[in-house]
């Protein structure tokens, strides 16, 4: 509510209260008239002077809701009605000894606040010269003793006083209002700053109550564990039993710390770490649940940082040492005179020499992956070049291969990037497989998402085993004896520097009859 409104609202309580004291008079003058509670020495005046005081604050209280005129005008108007009015009902009533001038202390109050202080001594001045003018009139014209004068004088004096305890309670209350603003401002920063570092924090949290409801979750949480979807202020147990009894299990024991756990639906790895909130037993709880795989690719990361700053300086080194080994192996294997046995000896020098210089090229090519000059490819021209070389290249037969298109429009990737994934992805395929017709599929599907499209390759081999399943994408693992251990880690980071995800479908259908495989999410134009 702005500074404008709140004072109307206050100028429209003043006139209520207004209302009420005039309620009160018309009671009191023409309900209990023979006891003259009201105008005992002038009910000639007393009368009409009730009227008007009613109808003018009847006015007061209608001109407030219209907000007419502006606030000060309004309010100085009510207080010269309050002291018009009471002044002549006092009069009527026999002067100060009456009582009713006590009740121009609640206007000077009320008017002393809503004004905040600015007309406060202003409005006290106006009734003390109306009180003391008409005891003055009571002593020159009615015969008053002059000892009533001091009962009018303290009168008056409290009007002061009640005008400087409203102008003090008026800078009290700014001041207050002032530091409450402030402090709303910084509440509503705050406020802003935690929703944006909820909604921008890496890991999930849940805030758990001491029996066991969900107070509050960010969606980060609910990417890892599928049941806490739409669970503020549901049990933890009945969504999230397995969070459940960790989190039982650690007030149980606050020392305790957990493995890693999987979700059964996200299929996602999580680390938790439980923090209680307050003294009790069991208290309010915030559990933190971070994402093992983001950790293990942080720690990847800087592996590969350190590594890649050893390779990179001796690899230049180690080409050189490897070239000159291979060609002598080369001279040697001319030689006539050589010994029966030592062909194999050269053939293992030379395949292990090959082996060894393509996975040097294949680090020197970890620094140039962010490299990327995406471009718009006919999908369709494309991979019928790239399936055609690849055949010549591996000699294989044409009838292992079947390719699947199902969109016209063109993708988006740099085309060496594409050629170095596919050739990997294709070359291990085939490699797994049973070599039979249509062995190997190569299928371009576009997806429900706008402008994305899947570009799968699936072989009918064994697949890949369970254990092998979270090295996949590691760099140096690998199953064979002649493999470098860097294609698929080499493909995932190519197709994320295109703007790609590469993965393995690890959940097929029985009834599909195949072995692995590998999908790249990729764009369309």
């Amino acid at each position: 509510m702005d500074n404008l409104a709140l004072q109307w609202r206050s100028l429209a309580s003043f006139a209520v209260y207004r209302l009420l004291i005039a309620i009160m008079l018309v009671i009191g003058f023409w309900g209990f008239n023979r006891l003259q509670l009201v105008g005992a020495s002038s009910p000639l005046l007393a009368g009409p002077v009730i009227f008007a005081y009613a109808v003018a604050a009847i006015a007061m209280f209608v001109t407030a809701k219209m907000r007419v005129p502006s606030p000060g005008v309004h309010l100085t108007t009510q207080v010269l009605v309050d002291v018009i009015g009471l002044t002549l009902l006092m009069h009527a009533s026999g002067g100060a000894r009456s009582g009713i001038g006590l009740l121009l202390l609640v206007t000077l109050a009320a008017a002393g606040l809503v004004s905040r202080g600015r007309m406060a001594f202003f409005h006290a001045a106006l009734a003390a010269l109306a009180v003391l003018g008409e005891q003055a009139w009571q002593f020159l014209q009615l015969d008053a003793s002059a000892g009533e004068f001091v009962p009018a004088g303290l009168l008056s004096g409290s009007f002061f006083v009640m005008g400087g305890l409203g102008y003090t309670l008026a800078k009290y209350a700014t001041g207050v209002e002032k530091i409450a603003e402030a402090r709303g401002v910084d509440l509503a920063n705050m406020a802003e700053i935690n929703q944006l570092v909820i909604r921008d924090m890496q890991d999930g949290f849940v805030v758990v109550d001491e029996q066991g409801i969900i107070r509050q979750h960010n969606e980060q949480s609910e990417e890892m564990i599928a049941g806490l979807k739409d669970s503020t202020n549901r049990q933890i147990l009945e969504v999230a039993p397995q969070l459940a009894g960790l989190l039982a299990q650690w007030r149980k024991n606050h020392s305790r710390i957990f493995p890693m756990v999987r979700d059964a639906v996200t299929q996602t790895d999580y680390q938790v770490r439980f923090v209680a909130v307050g003294e009790k037993n069991p208290s309010p709880t915030v559990v933190f649940i971070e994402d093992a795989g983001r950790i293990r690719s942080q720690a990847q990361q800087m592996k590969l940082v350190a590594l890649g700053r050893l390779t990179a300086s001796i690899a230049h080194e180690i080409r050189n040492p490897l070239s000159s080994i291979n060609h002598a192996a080369e001279l040697l294997q001319e030689d006539d005179h050589r010994l029966p046995g030592d062909a194999r000896l050269l053939t293992i020098i030379q395949e292990n020499s090959h082996r060894l210089d393509r996975m040097v090229q294949e680090v020197l090519n970890l620094n140039r992956r962010d490299r990327a000059h995406p471009e718009a490819i006919d999908a369709k021209a494309y991979l019928d070049q790239f399936l055609a070389e690849f055949i010549a290249n591996e000699k294989i037969s044409a009838n292992v291969m079947s390719l699947t298109i199902s969109t016209a429009r063109r993708i988006i990737f740099d085309r060496s990037h594409l050629d170095q994934i596919l050739w990997n992805l294709v070359r291990n395929a085939c490699r797994h497989s049973k070599k039979a017709i249509g062995s190997v599929s190569v299928k371009l599907l576009e997806t429900n998402i706008s402008n994305m499209a899947k570009l799968t390759v699936i072989d009918d081999g064994p697949g890949v085993s369970t254990e092998a399943l979270t090295h996949l994408f590691e760099p140096f693992f690998t199953t064979e004896t002649s493999g470098t251990g860097l294609g698929l880690y080499i493909a995932r980071e190519l197709a994320e520097v295109n703007g790609a995800h590469i993965e393995y479908i690890a959940d097929r259908t029985p009834a599909a009859a195949r072995g692995a495989e590998f999908c790249i999410t990729l764009q369309l134009q």
